[in-house]
Order: structure tokens, then sequence, then C-alpha cells
């Protein structure tokens, strides 16, 4: 393609900004970060459900884990002290579905990121899980419900608003092409019956 040259004020003449090719809207550099992105956000997934299920003693001492019989959601459920779910949340702890969606959601959500495939399923399912989480600590409240000040910095966006905005744009950018199994995710067979599985 020929290098447009444009005069300048000095009458030297300065190449004009190539057009970006057709049907791309972000750079090489601009997919790679959103890779990583994608990766690091999926690895703290990851890590919250192998602490969990194994008690790595980071946030789980071991014999809190799930492998020991321990609920993985009952301890933030149980100590929910804020908010419009309080009472339902400590009504959810230790029951057995509820682990079992949290503990699966973690793991889908993180693995979906990581490798970089139904990132269209994580962009909606993702979010909403950070809703019950959100909901949870509730930073609109300035006390919780024992009249203790809650220490809330921020009365709407908190880490949880975050991820779930991380996983959205992944999402809507097919971002699990690169440094990922997106595109042979999108060429298998049912995937492309059912292109929302992408």
């Amino acid at each position: 393609m020929a290098v447009q040259h444009h005069p300048t004020v000095a009458g030297t003449t300065r190449a004009a900004p190539a057009p970006a090719p057709s049907g791309h809207t972000l750079s090489t550099a601009g997919l790679k970060t959103l890779a990583a992105l994608r990766i690091v956000t999926g690895a703290i997934f990851v890590w919250a459900f192998l602490d969990k299920l194994f008690g790595l003693s980071y946030s789980t001492p071991t014999e809190r884990s799930w492998l020991e019989g321990a609920s993985p959601a009952s301890g933030y459920l149980s100590h929910v002290s804020v908010g419009p779910m309080e009472s339902t949340y400590h009504g959810w702890a230790g029951n057995t579905l509820i682990d079992l969606l949290y503990m699966g959601g973690l793991l889908g959500v993180g693995l979906a990121l990581v490798a970089g495939i139904g990132l269209r399923v994580t962009a909606v399912a993702g979010p909403l899980m950070m809703l019950f989480l959100w909901l949870g600590e509730f930073p609109p409240a300035q006390h919780l419900s024992d009249g203790t000040p809650s220490m809330s910095t921020n009365p709407l966006i908190d880490q949880h608003v975050v991820y779930a905005t991380v996983m959205v744009v992944v999402g809507v950018c097919s971002a699990g092409r690169v440094w990922g199994l997106g595109g042979a995710w999108a060429r298998l067979p049912v995937v492309q019956r059912y292109p929302w599985l992408r």
C-alpha cells in the first residue's frame, strides 16, 4: 500500500497514519492486553476454588477445606452482616446445593477465563455470581446491621463490579483467541450450532 505524504507548515512532508485493516478494531497489543487481563482475572477464581477445595492455608486453613468436609460457602454466608440478603444468606450457610453452585461457579468462571472458552456464557453467569457476592458486602450501606461502621469505601463499585466488567468486556471482544483456546473452541460443531456457547 502506498504511503500518502502531506505537506507540513514548514513545507516538509510527513507520513499519514495507515488506516486500520477492515474488520479489525483492536491492535495486536490491545488483544494481548485483553488476553492478559482475562488470564489473571481467571487465575483469581481458579485459586479461590483450589484454596477452598484443599485448604491451602491462605484464606482457608486445611481443616476448613471442602475435602475435609467443611462447607466452602458457609464462612462467607454466615458472616454477612449487612444488606437486604443478610438473613437469606445466613439461611443458605451450610446448604450442600449452595456449596456446589458456589464452587462450580468459581471453577467454571476461572477455567473459562484462563482457557478463553465459553466467554459469552461467562459474560452472563459470572456477573450474576458477582451480583450475589456484591449483595453480601452491600457497599451502599455505611453501617452494618449492628450499627458499627461498614468501612465501605465506595457506595457502588467494589472488586465484584470490576470482575464482572472484565468478564463482559472479554466476552464481547472474543478475547479467548489470543493466548487461549477460543479459536479451537469456536470450531467445535456444538459451538457452531449454538453460537451463544462461545
